[in-house]
């Protein structure tokens, strides 16, 4: 595609009136999603006993919800504003792969919380001298770059094409709509490659995932009902974490490859959006909800901003 050229948002057109209720409804939502993690943040990084794996790989969280609704809210929210809903091939481009990578980082941390509470539970005695500040560095700028990778290659992938529509029925760049646009009928390499970053980023995290927590209600079950219960009060708020990104990332990837148009329009909107607007809200308010070191610290916190 030459640069200048532009796509065009088809489902903000004929809205009328009600996209400024929508606009208000979302400014609201992104200003709470901002507050929310921004005060998860600060409570963890002002805070010095807070400074251990477990709640630096929440902080993680939350920078990446920042992160990840900054690539897609103020865009948002300037198309319900303005008549004109076109975005040059360059942003949809950055936009796609600021959402994945989101998506991406938000299952590579996750991963992490995993790890770290496996290594908690199973070997409490070793754990401060397996994971070490090192160590949790090192992690966290893997778990970072992969998904940088991966997502960018794909986006390389997707930049070569020679675009003929551009129309695009979603509300946010998503980059297989960007392909079906190609003039290119043969985009096989484009799709396995998809298929290839799906698998790296999102199903082998994933599977890690899932037999971690196996692991743990294992070792939990062989377990005195004392140390079963101090392990499943940190463990279920990561859980919850999980089964809701994972439900909102599966919606997504089922209405983009499989039942795409087949769906009622104000439907496959909300499914479409879900991994990207339910996330960065819940997260926050689970963890300063669950952990008392937290909560206190975010009361601290608002006392003194009043």
């Amino acid at each position: 595609m030459e640069n200048g050229t532009y796509f065009y948002f088809m489902l903000f057109e004929n809205l009328g009136s009600i996209k400024y209720a929508f606009f208000t409804l979302g400014f609201i939502f992104y200003c709470a999603v901002i507050y929310f993690n921004v005060i998860i943040i600060l409570a963890i990084f002002l805070e010095k006993t807070l400074h251990q794996p477990m709640y630096i790989l929440i902080s993680c969280l939350s920078i990446n919800s920042v992160y990840g609704t900054a690539g897609f809210f103020p865009r948002l929210l300037t198309d319900l504003l303005y008549d004109t809903h076109r975005i040059s091939y360059e942003a949809c481009l950055i936009q796609s792969f600021v959402i994945y990578s989101y998506a991406s980082f938000e299952l590579t941390i996750l991963m992490l919380m995993a790890f770290d509470r496996f290594v908690a539970i199973s070997k409490p005695l070793h754990y401060n001298n397996i994971i070490t500040t090192r160590l949790l560095t090192f992690l966290i700028v893997i778990a970072w770059l992969y998904p940088i990778t991966f997502v960018g290659i794909g986006g390389l992938f997707t930049a070569r094409l020679k675009i003929c529509g551009n129309k695009l029925l979603r509300v946010y760049c998503h980059n297989y709509e960007i392909v079906k646009l190609s003039c290119v009928n043969d985009t096989v390499n484009n799709n396995i490659y998809g298929l290839i970053v799906m698998i790296t980023t999102i199903f082998i995290p994933l599977s890690f995932i899932i037999y971690t927590y196996v692991r743990i209600i294992i070792i939990c079950q062989r377990s005195t009902r004392e140390f079963r219960s101090k392990a499943y009060q940190t463990c279920i708020p990561h859980i919850v974490i999980l089964l809701n990104f994972s439900v909102a990332l599966f919606c997504e990837l089922t209405l983009s490859r499989f039942v795409n148009g087949e769906l009622p329009i104000a439907l496959n909107v909300v499914i479409s959006l879900e991994f990207i607007v339910v996330p960065p809200i819940v997260n926050p308010i689970v963890y300063g909800l669950n952990f008392p070191d937290i909560r206190k610290k975010i009361r601290h916190l608002i006392k003194a901003s009043k």
